[in-house]
């Protein structure tokens, strides 16, 4: 939960009120974001009970298709999609925590701020999966408070006025328009519900991982759809679709709302630990698959070095290196949208290993026993992976520049596997000769 749970669902309520003008839809949209989550839940806990080895999505992927598809999923996650979503998520703390310093939340002092907090949060995860699951824990209870009070105190303000809730149900005429702006609105929604899938990054460091990682993600993600419905209603209930809309900051003009000046200090204390809490997580799972890159001779030797404390301390240096130089050069906006473009496109792809693991001769993944399997499959894993096409077509329509930029990225990650082989291969022949000699 604290995985998912950062800054997008305090923030892109409004985003997704701007593409669909109705509270039915508005919800629905967050009611199908959850839907998808839970179909993806289902299939990475179906992949999860194989296998204990670190490193998740790389793992299936490698195993099912090919090292460099795997190896650009990898290249994708340092570059784009995880370090990119830390980044927005940092840059999101440290303006609100310019907000309650009374301070103008400009670039350049929250770029500075965030980066901080990318460097002490790196420090911390250094020391070990104790220290990072630790600090997770208490701001995951921290933020579960700050939304309870959001949900308890937004549902005391009065609903705005009946016509100007009528006035906001309008959709874009035409079929087409009203599915493609459905479409816009999941971005942000998947966005919002992004991150149950790195559980299954430190599969090997984690007790009995072929039940536990399938249950925490089950729950996890259950917990997380009653958590963002009940948010969204608030929202729509206090504010209106139109007011929902018109801010930019949600859960401030809620509490605003129900407590004045006061409640949106409260809020904005609650989404910085929020943020804190998922940017720890980040740091604690995503290393694992640059770990596994380098032990297959795949990435640079120290990455799969790991430390006293038993954690790949190069491999979790190297990600906040790079989320530090996303935060210093990129836009929350910007940052979503490519985000998402090529994250998806991975999702559906992991999704399809089950087809694969499923045909091999009844094996399992690394030749083990299913301890889990996706109930209503082959439907619910369709049903994702259309989802994510689904998703990943709107993102691309919606914003072709920003989606370029995340694609252009991914790419490059080709002839740097080429590379890498190249030098694995070479390396090996080397030792081959030295052993015959």
């Amino acid at each position: 939960m604290g995985g998912i749970i950062g800054s997008g669902i305090f923030i892109n309520p409004y985003v997704v009120a701007q593409q669909v003008r109705s509270t039915a839809l508005i919800l629905a949209a967050w009611a199908v974001g959850g839907l998808i989550a839970l179909a993806g839940a289902f299939i990475y806990a179906e992949l999860s009970s194989q296998t204990s080895l670190s490193g998740g999505q790389y793992i299936y992927l490698r195993e099912a298709f090919h090292p460099a598809l795997a190896f650009i999923y990898g290249w994708a996650l340092l570059l784009v999609t995880q370090t990119g979503g830390m980044a927005a998520v940092a840059v999101t703390f440290a303006k609100y925590v310019c907000v309650l310093g009374h301070r103008e939340a400009n670039d350049n002092i929250a770029a500075v701020l965030a980066s901080v907090v990318l460097v002490v949060l790196t420090i911390i995860n250094c020391f070990g999966v104790r220290a990072g699951s630790t600090t997770q824990n208490i701001f995951m209870i921290l933020k579960l408070l700050a939304i309870g009070a959001l949900v308890a105190f937004g549902l005391i303000v009065a609903a705005p006025a009946e016509s100007i809730i009528a006035r906001s149900t309008s959709m874009p005429p035409g079929i087409w328009n009203s599915l493609t702006a459905f479409g816009a609105a999941l971005i942000p929604v998947q966005f919002a519900y992004g991150g149950w899938q790195t559980s299954c990054f430190v599969a090997g460091e984690v007790r009995d991982p072929k039940k536990n990682l399938p249950r925490g993600l089950l729950f996890g993600v259950l917990g997380v759809i009653v958590v963002y419905l009940s948010v969204n209603f608030v929202c729509v209930h206090a504010l209106g679709p139109s007011g929902l809309a018109a801010t930019r900051t949600p859960a401030s003009a809620v509490m605003q709302l129900a407590l004045g000046e006061t409640g949106a200090r409260i809020i904005a204390i609650g989404i910085a630990i929020s943020t804190i809490g998922f940017l720890s997580q980040s740091m604690l799972t995503a290393p694992r698959v640059y770990f596994a890159m380098a032990k297959d001779g795949l990435f640079f030797s120290s990455l799969a070095r790991l430390n006293r404390a038993c954690v790949p301390a190069f491999a979790i240096a190297l990600q906040g290196v790079f989320a530090i130089a996303i935060t210093l050069s990129g836009r929350y906006e910007q940052i979503l949208n490519y985000v998402i473009s090529v994250d998806v496109i991975f999702f559906a792809l992991t999704a399809a290993t089950v087809f694969i693991f499923r045909v091999r001769a009844g094996r399992a993944l690394n030749g083990g026993v299913v301890i889990f399997r996706v109930p209503g499959h082959p439907f619910t894993t369709l049903f994702f992976i259309a989802a994510c096409a689904g998703v990943a077509f709107s993102t691309i329509y919606r914003y072709p520049q920003n989606s370029a930029i995340g694609w252009g990225i991914m790419l490059t990650g080709l002839p740097v596997y080429l590379f890498w082989r190249t030098r694995q291969k070479v390396s090996n022949a080397q030792r081959s000769t030295s052993s015959t000699q």
